[in-house]
């Protein structure tokens, strides 16, 4: 049996499978070594009846992670999953690794993440060119879901949004300005906090004000992260995977073709791809 994991920073997707076929399928909140340490992640792993049940059939172990961006982080995963799953054979790395990996196979190309935080890089087929693009949701994350709730809520206690949408908006979340700032600045993963807010944005996006927030999120993400990444590898294709990218496609496209840029592949839940991919292989 092998499992393979993808997990954003919101929520973490689980498939348990073999000779290709799914056996278990679930999702726990996402493990993100950035926030969470050995002991939250062995905890979670504990507390989960389906892994305690299965943790000596899995052989093989794949994650794919918000976060996962460094020898260090990622053995914080790694450690805590070869206490867990003594008997498996552990590979660790980044959610661009499996966006990569779902939309390019074995061939190069460019690869984007936009769901819960934002990415891109250039795969040679084998390996993620490094650059300079992944600095985390205060200093970049362009376009995602916790850079669009971050403008969102800054809208919302500056008034600057329409008064339909604000009061929409506050009796679904319950919101004033104590609550948001104490969720930002004082409680843990304010990221977390702010990515929740994308399904208010899908809820209402045939909002001008919405789709006008969106698209200039996209613009940004295009211009910093696509356009650069283009032009240095010119040819080879963009693919992009994640729920925001997926949630609002046609927006996107749109955006992306204004910048002269054209998107292949547009994937919401890569780890299916990922997943047939191993099983090929195993």
């Amino acid at each position: 049996m092998i499992a393979v994991i993808y997990s954003g920073s919101r929520f973490a997707d689980w498939k348990l499978a073999e000779k290709g076929k799914i056996l278990e399928n679930f999702k726990t909140v996402g493990i993100n070594p950035s926030f969470n340490d050995e002991k939250f992640i062995l905890t979670l792993l504990n507390k989960n009846n389906l892994l305690i049940i299965n943790a000596e059939k899995i052989k093989k172990i794949y994650f794919f992670g918000a976060g996962a961006s460094s020898k260090e982080r990622n053995e914080i995963i790694s450690n805590a999953f070869s206490k867990f799953f003594r008997y498996s054979k552990i590979v660790v790395d980044n959610d661009l690794k499996a966006g990569a990996i779902a939309t390019c196979g074995d061939e190069e190309g460019i690869v984007g993440i936009l769901g819960s935080g934002s990415n891109a890089a250039f795969f040679d087929g084998k390996k993620i060119k490094q650059n300079n693009f992944g600095l985390g949701f205060v200093l970049a994350d362009e376009g995602s879901a916790n850079w669009l709730g971050r403008q969102l809520l800054k809208s919302f206690l500056t008034e600057t949004m329409p008064e339909h949408l604000s009061s929409t908006l506050k009796n679904s979340y319950n919101l004033d300005a104590k609550l948001i700032l104490d969720k930002v600045y004082r409680q843990p993963q304010p990221a977390l906090y702010l990515s929740s807010f994308s399904d208010f944005l899908l809820e209402n996006k045939t909002d001008t004000f919405v789709e006008n927030l969106v698209k200039e999120g996209f613009n940004k993400y295009c211009k910093t992260y696509l356009l650069p990444l283009s032009l240095q590898n010119p040819g080879r294709p963009i693919h992009i995977v994640g729920t925001i990218a997926s949630g609002f496609e046609e927006w996107l496209r749109e955006i992306a073709k204004k910048n002269n840029l054209n998107i292949s592949k547009i994937v919401k839940e890569p780890i299916y791809n990922v997943l047939n991919y191993y099983s090929d292989k195993n």
